[in-house]
């Protein structure tokens, strides 16, 4: 299985990034896929995943409004959608699966991470 995320970058504060990830190997359609964040120095965390049987999207609550994730069964692809962005959301963004549950930690299978710096 191989989840591989693209789409990261520099940006200014107050702009905007889409990341996306596809998985191969193994569809994830009775779950979902999430995304996960590890800024310099820290721990990973939550950012949000997708529900696939549901299609509900759910966030890490210091990040509602400003982040969306959307996705596509079929094709086992998720993205996400980072708007009005800050300097404190610099950090590599992992894409993840399967997702199961809100503020998941552990995850079976993980991408290998994009860059995201948001300049000041």
């Amino acid at each position: 299985v191989q989840l591989q995320a693209s789409g990261g970058g520099l940006v200014q504060a107050g702009g905007s990034l889409r990341l996306s990830c596809a998985a191969s190997g193994r569809a994830f359609s009775s779950y979902g896929m999430a995304w996960l964040r590890q800024a310099p120095g820290k721990e990973p965390k939550f950012v949000g995943g997708i529900r696939w049987t549901s299609g509900r999207a759910y966030y890490a609550d210091s990040l509602k409004g400003r982040f969306t994730i959307s996705g596509d069964n079929a094709r086992n692809t998720v993205n996400l959608q980072m708007n009005s962005l800050k300097p404190e959301d610099t950090a590599v963004y992992y894409c993840a699966a399967p997702f199961l549950y809100l503020g998941q930690s552990t995850y079976e299978y993980w991408g290998q991470g994009t860059l995201v710096t948001v300049s000041s």
